[in-house]
């Protein structure tokens, strides 16, 4: 073989071997695109699953304002909290002393069925928490006293409200991988405290550990999370863009991000996927005491990915 028959062998050895690595490659990205699809539509089906469910969003029927001292709830209405809801005429007594808020019960005892936390009802303190607060239930009715603010609020749900009965599905923008961005994580030294608008007029100290900075559309973007009480599990953004004009719910949507590849408090990368923008409570239903994007995430570009607005 001459040099120049060499030369050709080589060159179609080199030849193959990047045309077997372009066919590695794209059936690398074609996997990763597949799967990532799968992963998208089994994550929005859960999410539409637990909207869904007996206790989800859909379900909120009422939300009523408590009073210091004695607050009567039950379908009677000679109560303080009339509830409108199949439920029985009198229920109990709600008694709010400062930040103690306790269970009493009527004075024929508690109705047969009603329970709190799983077990059969009794008075004591209620547990007022965002994150495990006291389930007071009775067949398909729940209620929960949160705080709000500073002052207490009775959340009422309805496993048989119409928004639930009649709830066919949500609407979703159709899976766009240009909307699954690599953001660069700039963290806060120290982490900031952000007072976060809601819309009944309240506000909510949340920790905001630093800004995600991403390019879309070819222009630069920030966006700002907080943390979800003392989870640090993962980052929760509240914001908006000009869909809101348009396609998506007004007030904003929610997004939830794992964390930095090298943790908040040092500089590194973050995946954020606007594919699992959803919407919030109050897409839903008058009665949810929301959080709204504060004014460094009202984003001045079209997301059109993610959840779109509820309609029934």
């Amino acid at each position: 073989m001459n040099r120049s028959q060499a030369s050709k062998t080589a060159c179609a050895v080199v030849f193959l071997l990047v045309a077997q690595c372009l066919v590695v490659v794209a059936t690398a990205q074609t996997i990763s695109d597949s799967v990532w699809r799968q992963n998208l539509a089994t994550w929005r089906a859960q999410y539409d699953k637990q909207i869904s469910a007996p206790d989800g969003w859909l379900t909120l029927a009422g939300l009523e304002w408590l009073k210091p001292g004695f607050n009567s709830i039950g379908a009677s209405s000679d109560n303080s909290i009339s509830i409108k809801v199949q439920a029985p005429d009198h229920i109990g007594s709600i008694t709010v002393n400062g930040k103690i808020v306790q269970l009493l019960s009527p004075n024929g005892g508690f109705p047969g069925g009603l329970t709190t936390d799983g077990k059969p009802a009794r008075e004591g303190n209620l547990n007022t928490s965002n994150e495990h607060p006291t389930v007071i239930a009775w067949r398909g009715l729940e209620l929960v006293v949160l705080l709000r603010g500073d002052r207490f609020v009775l959340r009422i749900k309805d496993a048989n409200a119409p928004t639930r009965t009649n709830f066919h599905g949500l609407h979703w923008y159709p899976p766009d991988p240009a909307y699954r961005v690599q953001a660069r994580w700039i963290p806060y030294k120290p982490p900031q405290i952000e007072k976060i608008a809601t819309v009944i007029g309240t506000t909510i100290d949340m920790t905001a550990p630093g800004v995600a900075e991403f390019l879309l559309k070819g222009k630069v973007y920030l966006l700002e999370p907080v943390l979800e009480g003392d989870d640090k599990s993962h980052l929760f953004f509240v914001l908006r863009d000009e869909t809101s004009q348009t396609t998506t719910y007004q007030a904003g949507r929610f997004l939830r991000t794992g964390l930095p590849d090298r943790g908040l408090a040092h500089p590194g990368h973050l995946t954020i996927d606007f594919n699992q923008l959803y919407n919030p409570p109050c897409a839903y239903t008058p009665y949810a005491t929301c959080p709204l994007p504060p004014e460094k995430n009202r984003l001045p570009v079209a997301i059109e990915a993610g959840e779109q607005r509820f309609a029934q």
